[in-house]
């Protein structure tokens, strides 16, 4: 666990594993408390994961490209191809659950489409059982008895949830292995089935077709490289990109950034980050650009941000 003191106030994190039996398809835990003297605004990359955030008491407000934005308590996310912003007034608490897009399929056990591009109230898909869990793990004295309670409501969940194709494991490990460079084609040979039955079993367990699904993959490994310094032109060639145009241009439509500005912007939180909560919401990866504090900011298709005194719209972090 991590306790700090920062400028704007204080800030709690805490981070684990799930018990080993979950570990394939649960990917992490993350406990935030935050009291904090202004809102904090986030632009969410693509990511590879399906998130559950369990909130206490403070809501959180997230826009989807496909979609107006909304206020939520807890919040259940799919698989997404565009980038969304999420705000909050500085005050949050609560666990967040990163799963594996199948692993989630077991958990909530409906077809992952009608999750894909949309941030949901988990209500919506598991009725009172979310109700007793976010109950119990409010009122819990500290994250690993909350941790605990996470491990003991998932597997009784998974046990209870439908069965997983497990050539659907299979072909998401090969993907995300490989950087989402593997052809399709070869992807559903290796798991022996036809390009159009993986399409259809992926777009069932996983939430997107296979080449989406792997335009996901790519991007994560981008940033990346991207984040750890590396040119985009030399991004561009190790993750199979034709060339640095199509690249940035990839780039762009899923994060609404170029890679250069989003590097800048990655760069340009070093002075905003100091003393302050981390971004990241998965280690080891970038998934997060923590925005500065833009009066009159208003989302544009893909959350694109300009400065419009004129109109608000939906502020996000």
């Amino acid at each position: 666990m991590l306790y700090q003191r920062c400028p704007d106030g204080t800030w709690e994190t805490a981070r684990t594993l799930p018990q080993p039996r979950l570990r394939q398809g649960v990917i992490s835990y993350r406990g935030l408390r935050l009291e904090l003297g202004r809102p904090r605004r986030r632009l969410e990359a693509p990511i590879g994961a399906v998130a559950l955030w369990l909130g206490f008491g403070r809501r959180v407000r997230v826009t989807r490209s496909a979609g107006p934005s909304a206020w939520f308590d807890c919040c259940l996310a799919g698989l997404q191809t565009r980038a969304s912003l999420g705000e909050h007034d500085g005050r949050l608490e609560g666990v967040e659950v990163m799963l594996a897009p199948w692993a989630a399929f077991a958990l909530f056990g409906i077809p992952m489409h009608e999750l894909s591009e949309r941030a949901v109230d988990p209500h919506e898909v598991m009725g009172r059982r979310i109700d007793a869990l976010v109950d119990a793990l409010a009122t819990a004295a500290g994250w690993a008895t909350r941790f605990a309670l996470l491990d003991a409501a998932l597997e009784r969940w998974t046990a209870e949830g439908p069965v997983v194709s497990a050539p659907v494991v299979r072909a998401w490990s090969k993907l995300a292995r490989t950087g989402g460079a593997l052809p399709i084609a070869r992807l559903a040979a290796d798991v022996g089935w036809g390009e159009r039955q993986l399409e259809n079993r992926f777009r069932d367990q996983i939430g997107l077709r296979p080449k989406a699904a792997a335009r996901v993959v790519r991007l994560q490994r981008a940033m990346k490289l991207l984040d750890a310094g590396r040119p985009p032109a030399q991004v561009a060639g190790v993750c199979g990109f034709y060339d640095q145009a199509h690249f940035s241009g990839e780039f762009k439509a899923m994060t609404g950034r170029t890679p250069s500005e989003f590097t800048s912007e990655r760069n340009g939180m070093d002075s905003m980050k100091a003393g302050r909560p981390m971004v990241d919401r998965l280690s080891g990866a970038v998934t997060s650009v923590l925005l500065s504090e833009a009066p009159g900011a208003r989302i544009h298709e893909c959350g694109f941000m300009s400065a419009d005194s004129s109109k608000t719209g939906a502020l996000l972090s």
